[in-house]
């Protein structure tokens, strides 16, 4: 049941005019220290997966798998990730291939994002395909690129840009476009103090998602005349966009048009920027919510990913005042719950909780351990922490603010093997 979407298509040849460029460089300075170790679409997600496993699942359940991932800052439990999950066949010609910066033109790293494919011009010429798909690897959301494509197609752009509706009072968090009401777009600003409207809704904005798709000759062309300009940010959304507004070969696509198999009303035109601890935390809590805006058990439009070969998660003692219990949270393979509390909390693969431990309103990552007695609230924790007995985390924010990061709205972040004081 899990795999039906791609069972159903397995013998169904892709679009082999079409390539897909996912871009995965970034450094993710804004979810330190989640990020300190690993690339921002490598980050953890929902216990059993990774924040790339989002886009690929959605291009791959929508029929693109040729698919190559640029990687830069510290990709390699990126790179590894990939390697292991992501196997396409061969046989009709899919795959997702991770491509570290190379420095083809030069002794340099990725100036930016357009910089990114321009440096792999190559990879498109030895692909030759006619449309190009151009995804970020870090947002939240359910998408069916083939119905983009199918707009793209109808208008015969050389550009097309994803967009979601968004309040006109958030408009300055975000890239807005300007578009007449045949798509075309008039105008794109990064973060503008007037934005112009929706046609026809006054209220909101055409936010765009950072997902575009070229006209292969268009993109080549943009990206080459990009390189030559000393002045240029480099940047997909700052540089390129705007590029092809002027010279009238933009049109916007409105997500909200996206039909995703297995979805409810209420799931439907979702899409969240995981970009902040705050951001990234909020996501997460949303997950547990009785009914998320964000379903993972869609198995019409799965989200796949690797999954350790860990055994069912266990819960034991049923003693007064040890109870091994996890209410309202998600609790991945390999948990032991042993006499503690877990509530509104995500619980990634192997963790432990000890006897009367407390945690709520958390994120533990794989390998996590939660001593006797201790406590952890509104925390995400990274892999291979130990917590150690009577400890509380959550509790006293001076004390958490001497010791580990706090975001903006008071979620405690503990890094990777982070040790924690004991007084």
């Amino acid at each position: 049941m899990y795999s039906s979407r791609l069972e159903q298509e397995e013998n169904e040849t892709p679009p082999l005019n079409v390539f897909v460029i996912v871009l995965a460089g970034g450094e993710g300075r804004r979810l330190a220290p989640l990020t300190a170790d690993r690339a921002k679409p490598a980050v953890p997600f929902a216990g059993s997966y990774r924040l790339i496993d989002v886009v690929l699942s959605n291009l791959v359940n929508g029929g693109s798998r040729r698919i190559a991932v640029l990687t830069q800052y510290k990709s390699h439990s990126l790179d590894r990730h990939i390697a292991q999950t992501w196997h396409l066949s061969p046989l009709l010609g899919n795959y997702v291939a991770p491509v570290p910066a190379q420095m083809r033109r030069g002794p340099r790293w990725f100036a930016g994002s357009a910089d990114a494919i321009y440096q792999n011009i190559e990879l498109i010429r030895d692909e030759a395909p006619e449309h190009i798909l151009v995804f970020g690897s870090d947002h939240l959301y359910r998408m069916d690129p083939q119905q983009m494509l199918e707009h793209h197609l109808a208008c015969g752009a050389g550009v097309t840009v994803a967009a979601v509706r968004v309040p006109i009072q958030s408009a300055n968090e975000f890239g807005v476009i300007d578009a007449q009401e045949g798509s075309l777009i008039r105008s794109f600003e990064e973060k503008p103090a007037d934005p112009a409207p929706i046609p026809g809704r006054p209220d909101e904005v055409f936010a765009s998602m950072g997902n575009y798709i070229f006209a292969t000759e268009t993109l080549i062309e943009a990206v080459t005349a990009d390189a030559e300009d000393p002045d240029s940010h480099h940047d997909m959304g700052a540089s390129i966009i705007p590029m092809l507004v002027e010279e009238g070969k933009a049109h916007v696509y409105d997500f909200d048009e996206n039909k995703v198999p297995g979805e409810t009303e209420r799931e439907h035109g979702y899409w969240r920027d995981i970009g902040t601890i705050d951001a990234y935390y909020d996501a997460h809590m949303d997950l547990v919510s009785v009914f998320p805006l964000f379903n993972l058990y869609n198995f019409a439009w799965p989200i796949y990913s690797w999954h350790d070969p860990a055994p069912p998660a266990k819960f034991v003692f049923d003693d007064e005042g040890r109870r091994g219990q996890a209410l309202d949270s998600m609790v991945s393979a390999g948990v032991i719950v042993s006499g503690g509390t877990v509530r509104k909390s995500i619980l990634g693969p192997g963790v432990r909780v000890d006897a009367n431990a407390v945690v709520e309103e958390s994120v533990l990552m794989s390998g996590v351990r939660v001593g006797e007695g201790a406590v952890v609230r509104r925390a995400i924790i990274d892999k291979h922490v130990q917590v150690p007995a009577g400890a509380s985390i959550g509790v006293d924010d001076e004390w958490d603010r001497a010791h580990f990061a706090v975001s903006d709205s008071g979620v405690v972040t503990i890094g990777k093997r982070q040790q924690i004081p004991t007084a």
